[in-house]
């Protein structure tokens, strides 16, 4: 593209971005799309604790008990394993099958971080060995560590067990992940654990279609971001034709799908309580759509993530469980309406996912940066 293309090309606010990004994460309105297609959509949830996935969806859909979910894990047709930006996601079992491939270049690229502890030891010998050992039966990362160091017992056993997961698709069986159950992580394959064989990693340019569906407009980077891959930049350019382009007030360069929602900026949205590590959150390289300036950085510490909540659209404060009680902590005063939608909301959201207890629902003080 000519930069004097680039600079006719319109430019979308930051309220349009948020309401267009809402509108495909299913959170401007709640969705009437079944648990297993709206995974799909989303192309997977992000899962590193067992619980997020659940208040994903019950942010998203309409009445989505988690039970429905948790039958879709134990029936094999969603799974959870690392994907996306090396982190652990539920994915469709389509999904487990493909998008692993297509970012298993970064996986390998992982291996260089723990090198030192694998010397001497052959890398695809020690992916077949693996492999038989968790299709034999599952195993714990502590049973992986075990095995394979009695191979190869000069080599740091932690980068072993880890380099097992860089090589192979491994996935989290059941009961881990089920609603209320769960159980500690123990691995498979996912061709063992879903009876098929994975496919050969997707063309780029069909997933970057069905990221800009599920959270554009976005930039080359953005994508990126989600992705935690580089080298974009041909897929979309093959693309090119058939998008559309916009900026953003910085005048990075966006794309987007010709029929995708972009709803009026003034669409009223409704508060959501998002979880830990939710994608809205982490998929793009620019966050300022959803991420005001002046709360960048407050819904982390270090590496762990808080629990979310969106009010207008956009990143306001943050929701805990505690005895009894769910605690909303805003970032600034909300006014009597808010107030009273983000009570509704919460509401709600314990109706679906824990209606056999009894919560109140308490504002705590104004959090301050």
């Amino acid at each position: 593209m000519t930069k004097s293309s680039a600079t006719k090309a319109p430019v979308l606010d930051v309220r349009a971005l948020n309401r267009a990004t809402l509108e495909r994460q299913l959170l401007l309105r709640r969705s009437a799309l079944s648990p297993r297609d709206a995974v799909a959509h989303l192309l997977g949830l992000q899962a590193q604790n067992v619980r997020p996935p659940y208040y994903a969806l019950a942010a998203r859909l309409d009445g989505c008990a988690p039970e429905r979910l948790s039958a879709l894990m134990a029936g094999r047709e969603v799974a959870r394993m690392v994907t996306l930006r090396s982190t652990i996601h539920t994915h469709t079992a389509d999904d487990c099958l493909t998008l692993r491939p297509l970012v298993q270049p970064a996986r390998e690229r992982e291996l260089g971080t723990f090198r030192k502890g694998l010397a001497g030891v052959d890398l695809d010998r020690l992916a077949a060995l693996a492999r038989e050992l968790v299709e034999a039966e599952p195993r714990t990362m502590a049973q992986l560590r075990q095995a394979l160091s009695a191979r190869w017992p000069d080599a740091d056993p932690q980068a072993l067990a880890l380099a097992a997961r860089c090589t192979l698709p491994l996935v989290q069986v059941t009961p881990r992940g089920l609603w209320d159950r769960s159980g500690q992580v123990a691995l498979t394959t996912a061709e063992n654990w879903l009876g098929r064989s994975s496919g050969q990693a997707p063309a780029p340019e069909s997933v970057v279609l069905r990221y800009l569906a599920a959270f554009g407009p976005a930039s080359v980077k953005d994508m990126q971001t989600w992705a935690g891959l580089t080298r974009l930049r041909d897929a979309f350019e093959k693309l090119r034709p058939r998008l559309l382009t916009f900026r953003d007030p910085s005048g990075t360069e966006l794309f987007d799908l010709p029929d995708a929602p972009r709803p009026d900026p003034a669409t009223p949205a409704p508060p959501r309580f998002l979880p830990e590590f939710d994608n809205l959150l982490l998929s793009h390289a620019d966050r300022s759509r959803v991420v005001p300036p002046e709360h960048r950085g407050r819904h982390w510490r270090g590496n762990q993530a808080y629990r979310t909540l969106l009010v207008d659209g956009f990143l306001a404060g943050l929701w805990k469980l505690d005895t009894g009680a769910l605690v909303v902590e805003p970032f600034t005063e909300l006014t009597r309406a808010q107030r009273d939608e983000v009570t509704a909301e919460g509401e709600r959201m314990l109706g679906v996912l824990h209606p056999d207890t009894s919560y109140d629902i308490r504002f705590g003080t104004v959090v301050r940066p």
